[in-house]
């Protein structure tokens, strides 16, 4: 009951997961994971997700297996732009200390 002594009105909700989903748990998922788990990581709810891969917009490619729908984990990992090894970036060019300075060549 509400303080005005009216009925709470009913709602559905869903159990929340708070864990966070790093790359190394979105890689442990395997090679495909199901809508759920892939809208989850996109932060997006079961129902979006599902319209959403029947009108060929998910955020990644869809596979659908008849009636099952199954999202490449590479997929998702790119989409983030996050390796999909647990590897690092390789580390960026290095830079000239002088960068005004003219490269300089030596003519005979």
């Amino acid at each position: 009951m509400t303080p005005d002594n009216h009925p709470q009105p009913h709602r559905h909700e869903q159990p929340t997961d708070d864990t966070a989903w790093t790359a190394d748990r979105v890689r442990a998922l395997g090679l495909v994971t199901d809508i759920a788990t892939a809208a989850r990581i996109f932060g997006l709810s079961r129902a979006v997700a599902y319209d959403l891969a029947k009108q060929n917009r998910f955020p990644v490619p869809v596979l659908r297996f008849g009636s099952r729908y199954r999202v490449p984990v590479a997929a998702i990992l790119q989409a983030l732009h996050l390796p999909a090894d647990d590897e690092q970036p390789p580390d960026p060019p290095l830079r000239r200390l002088d960068p005004f300075r003219e490269p300089r060549v030596d003519h005979p």
